[in-house]
């Protein structure tokens, strides 16, 4: 039984400050720091004692602070993975988001979607960004680990779910399994069918304690 957790990075300063994320290198904020924290508790709650663990991270700070929480908890060393990242917005990474929102063109709601410009120099497609975690979700699930962590952000995310159910790249222009910040996702594949659930999906309940603090 191989169990992949899939963790979305808790509030960064991107967040706050009301500016495009992407490859912009935010930081968590001490309330992220807090919910990372938190994410590595529930982590721990949820894998068996003793049992191996293997943990992946995109490698730009938000992710990093979120997986070295996780990391104290297990004993292990993350595997920081750039292909892991969130997709860049170009130009627009760290402005504004009004300066964004002024300028993106979305995609139309027939036609060429994955390789759609988005009206922003230097961008990623939606395509690229997907073909890049699909390449690093195939060496992940290469690993024969029962139980993998994967931090990652809101977005990348998406291509994270997309590439465990086997939906081809071609096939997730339209695809969305977006999840809140901080949110935990639990992958399952059994044994004997190999099989592939989404048994939760965005789950956040381990954020109330930080809420309520």
């Amino acid at each position: 039984m191989r169990t992949l957790y899939v963790v979305t990075h808790p509030e960064a300063t991107h967040h706050v400050e009301r500016v495009v994320g992407g490859w912009h290198d935010s930081r968590l904020t001490p309330a992220g720091v807090r919910a990372a924290a938190a994410v590595a508790r529930a982590l721990r709650e949820r894998v068996p004692a003793g049992a191996e663990v293997e943990l992946y991270s995109s490698d730009l700070l938000r992710t990093r602070r979120t997986a070295e929480e996780i990391a104290a908890v297990f004993g292990v060393t993350p595997v920081l993975d750039r292909r892991l990242r969130e997709k860049s917005y170009g130009e627009a990474g760290g402005r504004p988001q009004e300066w964004l929102d002024r300028r993106f063109v979305p995609p139309p709601a027939v036609g060429e979607r994955l390789e759609h410009d988005e009206g922003v120099p230097g961008a990623e497609t939606k395509g690229a960004c997907a073909r890049r975690v699909y390449a690093a979700m195939d060496e992940i699930l290469a690993c024969p680990c029962e139980h993998q962590i994967v931090v990652t952000h809101g977005g990348s995310q998406n291509f994270v779910v997309a590439s465990w159910i086997g939906m081809p790249v071609e096939s997730v222009g339209y695809a969305s399994f977006r999840a809140p910040a901080g949110s935990i996702t639990t992958l399952r594949e059994d044994d004997f069918f190999h099989n592939r659930q989404v048994v939760a999906l965005g789950d956040t309940r381990h954020l109330e304690s930080v809420d309520a603090g």
